[in-house]
């Protein structure tokens, strides 16, 4: 009868013990056993709010625990653990990969060698120049093979740091021995294959580096790692080009060159080789005991499959199509400003030391301001202003800036690389928006398809700048007509302005596409379960239009 009244004095069911319950005895005794150990602990740190009714004595606070509270204490201890895993895990990432792309962005410290002797150590004309570039670049045409075989096969327990170590060591190999080998810097058979090898280490190490990034952003929903992989990229940039040019006009020694940037690849190699894959929390395989063909094969339909997305082919298409229908005249203007202006290294690389100054503060501007442009309007905008900064190739041929009183080292340490940095940062809001586009467990797959469709189109616009140079007949002793070809790049640039629409229209509608799982019908009808706690069901209410159905 007492029970009775304790229930009723509410009006409501206050989940309440009796007070009788207090005192155990035998019948009684097994509620004790079903009562949590950490009952008490909880009780010391966070006193329960007592319910209290006008007319019935409130039982003893040791025997009240608020299930719900206990519920979300757990949880919330639970996403603070998860926290500081995440923490030491992001560090870790930042170090490895920020060296990793920066080691990459400062390798055009010894391209810039490389470039210099094979113009001048080996007299190559223009053509053979930019062939030899182009070739050398066959290589990351297979990067979706490298990404399938990251996302598939684990070597050692992980499939991201085993493959950024083989691939430096593939390039420390390359660089290595044309330092050292005098054969292999001399002879072009020799040299172009060290030139393959070290383009295939730089593929494998470029995949597991964007597959990392892309799927630990993804896991841990964290923004803006593709920003700041640019960054990195670009800080590299600037320091290989500006003590390239520098070491050039001191030393005039490219192989002293090539051991410095092999001695920075082996404390990559060292980087990456200290670091635990474990404590970035990624998913492990699920397919031990399937065989290694049939991963791989379903692997690549998942590949397909994500590639068929009409959201995905749009904008691969656009971005290959806008790449490769430009002519590239890179080894024509290479040796018009060595031979004929006479233009030493050191401002060759400083001009590639602003271009690449300007990339880091165009990123870190899009990083905090340009994500809210719609990203049509804002990628329109960047052809457009490549397809300007080509004309600034054009008033360097004609001596135009040397009418405004400009000498023609100054030009081309100011504007020259400018259409280098535009065409770089192009790329950025391609790889935020496939970074968010990747299905789970298809992130190294499809952003090394991305990679390789954007060399594969690179290396036809340097073969099809080969054609245009040889048809117009550019040579070391003739160019007349490289301004000819200058306008035909430009023209060429400004096309793929007019199929725009094909681009989505937002740079963030992928990833509110992919957050939302559950349809708005489904979240309506959805039931939230039960929390059992002591032998007390607390239960959520269904909404309120499901209850009057």
């Amino acid at each position: 009868m007492a029970l009775s009244t304790s229930a009723v004095c509410n009006g409501n069911p206050s989940f309440i013990f009796h007070p009788l319950f207090n005192k155990p005895i035998k019948n009684q005794s097994f509620l004790r056993f079903k009562t949590p150990h950490h009952v008490n602990s909880l009780q010391k740190t966070k006193p329960i709010k007592m319910l209290k009714t006008p007319n019935c004595r409130n039982p003893n606070k040791a025997d009240m625990v608020d299930p719900v509270v206990f519920y979300l204490n757990k949880v919330k201890t639970k996403e603070n653990e998860k926290k500081d895993r995440n923490f030491s895990g992001i560090q870790d990432l930042l170090n490895l990969c920020g060296f990793g792309y920066w080691v990459q962005g400062f390798r055009c410290f010894p391209w810039l060698a490389l470039n210099f002797h094979m113009a001048n150590h080996l007299n190559m004309n223009p053509s053979t120049l930019q062939l030899v570039q182009n070739f050398g670049n066959l290589p990351m045409v297979a990067k979706p093979i490298y990404g399938i075989l990251s996302d598939v096969l684990f070597i050692g327990g992980s499939h991201r740091l085993p493959y950024i170590s083989i691939g430096v060591v593939l390039q420390i190999l390359s660089w290595g021995s044309m330092a050292l080998i005098p054969i292999a810097s001399e002879a072009l058979p020799v040299l172009m294959a060290c030139v393959l090898i070290f383009n295939l280490g730089a593929s494998i190490t470029e995949v597991a580096k964007d597959a990392l990034v892309a799927e630990y952003g993804q896991k841990n929903k964290i923004n803006g790692l593709q920003s700041y992989a640019f960054m990195a990229l670009a800080a590299g940039g600037v320091l290989g080009n500006c003590l390239g040019g520098f070491f050039l006009l001191k030393t005039r020694q490219p192989k002293f060159m090539f051991l410095i940037f092999a001695s920075l690849l082996s404390l990559q190699l060292v980087s990456s080789l200290t670091t635990n894959e474990e404590t970035f929390s990624l998913p492990k395989s699920s397919n031990l005991y399937e065989p290694i063909s049939h991963t791989i094969k379903k692997q690549f339909s998942d590949l397909v499959l994500a590639i068929r997305d009409e959201g995905i082919f749009r904008s691969l298409s656009w971005i290959v199509a806008s790449i490769s229908i430009v002519p590239i005249l890179s080894g024509s203007l290479f040796c018009y400003q060595t031979q004929m202006l006479n233009l030493d290294p050191s401002i060759i690389g400083m001009s590639k030391v602003i271009g690449q100054l300007l990339l880091l503060a165009v990123t870190i501007f899009y990083n905090r301001y340009f994500k809210t442009i719609s990203m049509r309007k804002l990628v329109g905008i960047v052809q457009i202003l490549y397809a300007s900064s080509l004309l600034l190739d054009l008033a360097l041929v004609k001596q135009i800036n040397l009418k405004f009183g400009i000498p023609n080292n100054i030009f081309v340490v100011c504007i020259s690389g400018i259409a280098e940095m535009i065409a770089q940062f192009k790329l950025l809001p391609f790889q935020v928006l496939f970074a968010k586009l990747a299905p789970a467990g298809c992130e190294g797959s499809l952003m090394s398809f991305l990679a390789s469709a954007l060399c594969l189109s690179s290396i036809c616009s340097g073969f099809l700048g080969v054609g245009l140079a040889s048809l117009l007949g550019i040579s070391t002793t003739d160019y007349s007509n490289l301004p000819t070809g200058i306008a035909i790049q430009f023209f060429a640039a400004l096309m793929p302005v007019f199929w725009i629409r094909s681009l989505p229209e937002s740079q963030s509608l992928a990833g509110k596409e992919k957050k939302t799982g559950l349809s708005k019908r489904r979240r309506k009808s959805r039931r939230v379960g039960r929390v059992v706690f002591n032998m007390v069901f607390v239960y959520r209410r269904e909404r309120e239009s499901e209850a009057t159905m």
